[in-house]
Order: C-alpha cells, then sequence, then structure tokens
C-alpha cells in the first residue's frame, strides 16, 4: 500500500505566532467563545485532515502578557466540537504528572463515544515547577522518575481502556440482563506510582481505545514514544534535524516490537498566490511583535539571559542541553537554530515568532508543497501537524491552496478513509 501523507491542525488561540492577537482582525476576543474552535475544526475537516489538537497548560505566567493565555480546558473544549464535526479527530492533551489513570481513561473514554470514535490524547509529563504547585507539589519530580511514572501511567490506561469486552454490553431486556459481568473485568494495577482495581465505569471506545500520541524529544521521552505512542508530534526545525530523528524513533520502535509509529512534525506555513505575499503576511504579523516580551520567553525555554542583548549581534552557542532541566524539545530546537543559521537575537526573535522554532515553509502553495513533499519522500515524517501562524486565515490558506495541490500530486486523500481518528491515521 502507497504511503499516505498525514495533517493535523494544533489549534492555539487566534494563532502561532504570538502576536497574531494584536492583529486588528484577529478573533482575541472569542477566546471562549466555543463556536470559535468550532469554526476551525470545520475547515481543517474540510480539508481532510487527519485531527485537530489542543496543547495544555496548569499555570499562567503572570510576568508574560504579550501573548494570550490558557482559555478552555480541552476535554470540555473538544467534546462539543464534535457535535459540530463528524470526521476530524479530537487530541487533547493530559498530564500524567497530574491526572489518575482512572481519570483520564474515563474523560477519554466518554470523548470517544461522544465523537463517535475520534479521541487521541498527547501523554506529557509537564514543563513547570509552577504547574506542579497548583496539584499539590513544591516542584516537578525529576526528568527520569516523570518518565518513569508517565510509561505506568499508559500501562494502567491502556488496560483500563480494555477492561470492557467488545459485546460486554447486551441490552438484553427479554432475559433482564444489560452487561455480561464475565466480560467486564478488574485490572488490579499494582505499581511504583499508581494502584488502580478497575474496570473503567465506561464501556469499550467504539475504535477500540483512543489514538496514544506523544511528544517527547529527549532519549527518555523517545523510549516513551517508541514503546507506547501510535503516533509522534515531533520538532524539527531542517530535514537533517527531522531525519536523524525519525531514523532514530522508527529503530526504537521497531526494538520494541512495534510495526507502524506516525511522525508528525510540527510546521509553520504562510501561504500566498504569490511568493511576496506570502513574506507580506509574515512580516505584517512580525511587525506587531512585542520585542522585549520575545527575549524573555527565550529566556525561558533556553535558561540563557538576554536582557541587554545587543538585538543586531550574533547568539551565542547554547550549553548542552543535558545542562537544562527546563522542556528539551524547545531547548533542542533553538539550540540547532543557533547552529545552522548562526544568527543575530533579531533573527533568532523572527524564527521563533511563529512556532517556536519549528519548520516553516513560507511562498507559493507549489513550493509549500514541494517542502512537504521532500520531507515525505525523504522519510523524513509521515505528515505534519500545521502551525498556523493565525486562525483561522492561515489554516484556510492551507486548505484553498495548498491541500488541492498535494492531492494533485497523490500525496493526499480526497475523502475520509472511514469514520474513526484510527482509520484517519491508517492504524
Amino acid at each position: 500500500m502507497a504511503r499516505t501523507l498525514h495533517l493535523g491542525a494544533f489549534l492555539h488561540g487566534v494563532g502561532h505566532h504570538s502576536a497574531a492577537w494584536r492583529h486588528p482582525e484577529s478573533a482575541a476576543e472569542r477566546l471562549g467563545d466555543i463556536a470559535f474552535f468550532e469554526e476551525s475544526a470545520r475547515v481543517a475537516e474540510k480539508g481532510l485532515l487527519d485531527a485537530v489538537f489542543f496543547a495544555d497548560g496548569h499555570s499562567v505566567n503572570r510576568t508574560y502578557t504579550a501573548g494570550t493565555t490558557w482559555f478552555l480546558e480541552p476535554i470540555t473544549a473538544l467534546s462539543a466540537m464534535a457535535r459540530a464535526t463528524s470526521h476530524i479527530g479530537l487530541v487533547t492533551t493530559v498530564s500524567s504528572s497530574f491526572w489518575t489513570p482512572f481519570h483520564a481513561a474515563r474523560m477519554l473514554a466518554s470523548l470517544d463515544h461522544i465523537s463517535g470514535g475520534r479521541a487521541g490524547a498527547n501523554i506529557v509529563t509537564s514543563m513547570f515547577d509552577a504547574e506542579a504547585r497548583n496539584h499539590g507539589f513544591d516542584a516537578l519530580p525529576a526528568h527520569a522518575e516523570r518518565y518513569a511514572r508517565a510509561a505506568e501511567f499508559v500501562e494502567a490506561l491502556t488496560a483500563l481502556w480494555d477492561s470492557w469486552g467488545e459485546d460486554a454490553l447486551l441490552v438484553d431486556r427479554d432475559g433482564g440482563r444489560y452487561l455480561d459481568g464475565d466480560a467486564v473485568r478488574a485490572i488490579d494495577h499494582r505499581g511504583d506510582h499508581f494502584r488502580v482495581d478497575g474496570p473503567l465505569t465506561v464501556p469499550r471506545c467504539p475504535q477500540g481505545r483512543p489514538v496514544l500520541f506523544q511528544a517527547g524529544a529527549s532519549e527518555t521521552g523517545r523510549d516513551l514514544a517508541a514503546r507506547c505512542a501510535d503516533a509522534v508530534y515531533s520538532v524539527a526545525w531542517d530535514l537533517p534535524a527531522a531525519l536523524e530523528y525519525s531514523t532514530d524513533l522508527r529503530a526504537r520502535a521497531a526494538a520494541a516490537g512495534r510495526a507502524r509509529i506516525a511522525i508528525l512534525p510540527g510546521l509553520v506555513t504562510y501561504v500566498g498566490r504569490t511568493e511576496a505575499e506570502a513574506w507580506a503576511k509574515k512580516a505584517e504579523l512580525d511587525a506587531l511583535l512585542d520585542v522585549d516580551s520575545a527575549i524573555a520567553q527565550l529566556g525561558v525555554f533556553t535558561g540563557q539571559d538576554y536582557t541587554g542583548h545587543d538585538l543586531d549581534a550574533p547568539v551565542a552557542q547554547l550549553p548542552p542541553i543535558d545542562t537544562f532541566t527546563g522542556p528539551q524539545g524547545r531547548y533542542a530546537t533553538v539550540q540547532r537554530i543557533i547552529e545552522t543559521r548562526n544568527p543575530t537575537l533579531r533573527e533568532l526573535l523572527g524564527y521563533l515568532s511563529a512556532g517556536g522554532g519549528h519548520a516553516t515553509m513560507i511562498g507559493t502553495p507549489e513550493s509549500v508543497a514541494d517542502g512537504i513533499e521532500e520531507w515525505f519522500v525523504a522519510g523524513a515524517c509521515d505528515g505534519f501537524n500545521l502551525m498556523c501562524p493565525t486562525y483561522p486565515d492561515s489554516l484556510v490558506d492551507f486548505v484553498d491552496l495548498v491541500v488541492p495541490e498535494l492531492q494533485r500530486r497523490g500525496l493526499f486523500r480526497t475523502e475520509y478513509p472511514g469514520t474513526t481518528l484510527r482509520e484517519s491515521l491508517a492504524l
């Protein structure tokens, strides 16, 4: 069977460009309006995308006021969006550091039933001590401990989803039996981090199990993804970095006895009917960037202090990644940009303003499709997780201009293969 490109849309406020909300035509006032996100989900579904995805955080950085904050809780929002769509997958972020397996399994199974089999979950270990302090901890546990907890979390989570057999619900009115008790089993999980008796209180999901995603970039994160994930949201600034990651992860998955895992790097696109139009869209947003706040945000993701640094002077190489205790995927990406481009601070902030250093393609539908095809054919990825600079406009540009070009080349579907997320992802 020929490989098929996979595409999703990472929904984030009014866009991934940190200044998108400042545009006079942005929907910044509508971030609490579920109709705004339903509209973007319908655009993604029109483009036959696999899924829409929400990241999540458990704290607010009150010192960073130049960008939008978290707003609606993702599973709540996706449950509403399920009623406004029929095929698009619905992927939420779940923190294994703060959730229990039973709570997560129940919520995700409910979303899968509500959506008719379109739920997915990106399992993360969370980033910041400020988040931990909202959940009864003084600080996040050490990196290795967080990932050990995450591995056990997934083990208990999947066991709970499997605690109901496919035919457990009898609904036998004449016989007086609503369920087959023998097909509903305890899981009796006893681990270092969780005790879970089971069974789950929600019957088996329409797609068996919701689709599991992972986004870890560290050694332990890659190992967890290789063992547990159906698909991976990865970070790659350029093709060589993407090839290194995909080759490594596929080798780890094969060693773990996994036949297939979908690798989906983030992708920022500025699309215009001409090159000039595309670059003008980027320039319009970059002009709205709050430089001081962008410098402060860069400091959070690198552990370096750039206040007072000359904007037009080159940025020094970062220390080795094992010296950094924050989000290693973002750190590694910034490190890669500095190594490959030797940028000034102003240039680095421009690269990071949308997507935080993920792959960025700017141009016509044909040139953007060329870049996508190059990565896909090279085996660097199985598709992309779109990080649109603005919502819904950048997503509309991609769906109306790039998707038809990908379809013309035979790279992307012309109809959904089924009704579940597993079918869309060929899982």
